[in-house]
C-alpha cells in the first residue's frame, strides 16, 4: 500500500505541471476579435523583459503564467496588456500597476514587485508605444485609451483570466500607481468604482492640463530672459538657505524641511551685495519668488497650479532649466496646438493657460473630479502619498485635491475612505535626501484588514543600499516630532503631533 501511494504521489507530480500548463494555454480561449491573447508558462527566474536582458527585479521571480493581449475596444485602439498569474501561492488579490509621464511601455518591473509578493499584475502600455504623447495628433480615440480606458478593459480582462485559470474572482483588487500612475488610478475610481477595492496614488498628476500649463508659465516666467534664469549651480545655494531657516522647525537639523508649509523663507537675503558673487541677481531672486508662487490665469484670476515648496530646490533643472520639462512640452506640442515644432519661446501666458484648458473639454486627460461617491459607498480606499520635494508634480497638488475630496464628503471620510501621508524631502515618487522607501502595498493591507488607514507608516532612507535612517510618515495634518532623546535616525524616537501650519482633518 506505501509504495502504492509513494507511486501516486510521483505520478500526481508529474501530471499537476502539465495540468497547470494546459490551463495557462487554454486561457488564449477568450481571445474575441475585441481581444487577442497568447499565453505561456515562464519558469522560476527565466522571465526577461522585451529587449533588454534579465534584469535583478526578475531572477527571484516565481512561475507564471504570462499573458500577453492586444485589446482594441475602438476602431483606433491597439491597447497593449500583460497580466501574470503566480503557477502557486497565488495570495487570492490582483494587483494592477500604473504608468509614468505619457506611458507607452507596460511597466514590467511594477509587475514583478506585485508577482513577488504573490499577486495576480497586470500592466498596460494605456495603447501606445513610446513615452512621447506624439502618438495624439488625428487620434481622439487613442487620448481616451490613455485618459482612462486602457486601463479599466486592462481590468476586466485580469479579472477574467483570474475567473478562469483559478475558478474564483480575486478577493479583492487594488491599484498601486505614481504620477501617472496616481492619475490613473483616481481616475479609475471615479470613473469605474466597482474596478478596485483599494486604489493606492503617489504624486497623482490630476489636474494634468493645469499642471501642464501651471508648469510651462511656471518655466517661461523663470526664464523670461538670459538675465533672470537660474544657473543650476545656484540651485544648490538656494537650497541651503533654505535649510537655514527651515530645517531645524522639527527639532533635529537633518538636510530635511519635514513641514514645508510652517516654512518663512525669503530669497531676497541671497541679493548679491557689493562684489559678492555668491548670491543671486534681483531678476533671479525674483524668478525664485515666481517658482514658490502659484501660476494664476490672468484672465479668470483663479489659481492654475499651486507653487514649488522650500525644500526642493536641489530638484529644479527639471522646472526651472531653459527648456520646459518633456511631459508639458508634449502637451502643448501634441494636445494643445498639435504641432510638432511648436516653440515654448512662443508661450503666451495670457492667451495659451485658456487654451490649454480648453483643450480637454471632457476631463478625459485633467482628471480633475472629486466625485468619488460610488468608489467610497462600496467600501473603496484611496491612499495617496507625495514627496515635498517634488517638482514634476508640485506637492500642494495632491493636498488640494485631498482637501476638496474631505470638503465634498466630510471629515469621517478621513482614515476610513481617504488618507494622505506627505513624505519630508522626497522627490517624484522616489529620490531626494528624504526617507523614500515605505511599504504602501502593506499599509493598504493593513487598512483593509482593520477598517483604518494606519497612523503612521515608517519609511527608510538608503545609502548604497543600506538603510540610514528611518522616520515615521504622518497622516496629513499631522508631522514627525523628535522626542529629543535617542537617535534622531530612527523612527521610534518620533512622534506624530498636530502641526499648527496644516489643517487638521483628522
Amino acid at each position: 500500500m506505501r509504495t502504492v501511494l509513494s507511486l501516486l504521489v510521483f505520478v500526481f507530480a508529474l501530471i499537476k505541471p502539465a495540468l497547470a500548463s494546459a490551463a495557462c494555454a487554454d486561457l488564449t480561449k477568450l481571445s474575441t476579435p475585441a481581444a487577442t491573447m497568447s499565453a505561456e508558462v515562464v519558469a522560476a527566474g527565466a522571465f526577461k523583459a522585451p529587449g533588454g536582458a534579465a534584469a535583478t527585479a526578475y531572477a527571484q521571480l516565481p512561475e507564471f503564467c504570462r499573458v500577453a493581449a492586444t485589446l482594441r475596444p475602438s476602431a483606433d485602439s491597439d491597447i497593449k496588456i500583460e497580466v501574470w498569474l503566480p503557477m502557486s501561492q497565488w495570495n487570492g488579490k490582483l494587483q494592477a500597476v500604473g504608468n509614468g509621464g505619457w506611458a507607452g511601455s507596460i511597466p514590467y518591473t511594477a509587475m514583478a514587485a506585485a508577482l513577488a509578493g504573490g499577486y495576480v499584475a497586470a500592466g498596460t502600455d494605456t495603447g501606445h508605444t513610446g513615452g512621447t504623447a506624439a502618438f495624439a495628433i488625428g487620434h481622439p480615440e487613442k487620448v481616451i485609451d490613455l485618459g482612462y480606458r486602457a486601463v479599466h478593459e486592462m481590468t476586466a480582462q485580469a479579472k477574467a483570466l483570474i475567473n478562469t485559470f483559478y475558478g474564483r474572482a480575486p478577493q479583492f483588487s487594488i491599484w498601486n500607481g505614481c504620477s501617472q500612475g496616481g492619475r490613473q488610478g483616481i481616475t479609475a475610481a471615479v470613473r469605474y468604482p466597482a474596478d478596485f477595492d483599494a486604489v493606492i496614488a503617489g504624486a497623482p498628476a490630476v489636474n494634468w492640463m493645469h499642471l501642464h500649463a501651471g508648469r510651462m508659465a511656471a518655466n517661461r516666467a523663470a526664464n523670461r530672459s538670459e538675465a533672470a534664469s537660474i544657473p543650476p549651480d545656484k540651485y544648490a545655494l538656494v537650497h541651503s538657505a533654505a535649510l537655514a531657516a527651515c530645517d531645524a522647525n522639527d527639532g533635529v537639523k537633518d538636510g530635511v524641511i519635514e513641514n514645508p508649509l510652517s516654512c518663512r523663507f525669503d530669497p531676497q537675503v541671497l541679493q548679491c551685495k557689493g562684489t559678492d558673487t555668491n548670491c543671486l541677481t534681483p531678476a533671479q531672486v525674483e524668478s525664485v519668488r515666481a517658482l514658490y508662487a502659484p501660476v494664476t490665469d490672468s484672465q479668470t484670476g483663479q489659481e492654475v497650479m499651486p507653487g514649488l515648496v522650500p525644500g526642493s530646490e536641489l530638484a529644479w533643472a527639471i522646472a526651472a532649466s531653459a527648456r520646459p520639462v518633456s511631459t508639458a512640452l508634449d502637451a502643448f506640442k501634441y494636445i494643445v496646438f498639435e504641432d510638432p515644432n511648436w516653440d515654448p519661446v512662443t508661450f503666451n501666458a495670457a492667451t495659451d493657460i485658456e487654451r490649454t484648458l480648453r483643450a480637454d473639454r471632457n476631463d478625459v486627460l485633467n482628471s480633475a473630479s472629486t466625485d468619488l461617491k460610488a468608489f467610497f459607498d462600496r467600501g473603496g480606499k484611496l491612499l495617496m502619498y507625495h514627496g515635498w520635494s517634488d517638482t514634476q508634480v508640485t506637492p500642494l497638488n495632491s493636498i488640494n485635491y485631498f482637501q476638496k475630496v474631505v470638503s465634498r464628503f466630510g471629515p469621517a471620510t478621513v482614515g476610513a475612505s481617504i488618507q494622505l501621508y506627505m513624505v519630508p524631502g522626497m522627490n517624484h515618487c522616489a529620490g531626494g535626501p528624504g526617507t523614500d522607501v515605505f511599504n504602501k502595498v502593506g499599509a493598504m493591507e493593513q487598512w483593509m484588514a482593520t477598517g483604518t488607514a494606519p497612523d503612521r507608516v515608517v519609511a527608510s532612507h538608503l545609502t548604497n543600499l543600506t538603510i540610514d535612517r528611518t522616520r515615521p510618515l504622518c497622516t496629513f495634518g499631522r508631522v514627525a516630532k523628535w522626542t529629543g532623546s535617542g537617535s534622531s535616525d530612527d523612527a521610534a524616537n518620533f512622534v506624530c503631533v498636530a502641526s499648527e501650519s496644516i489643517p487638521s482633518t483628522r
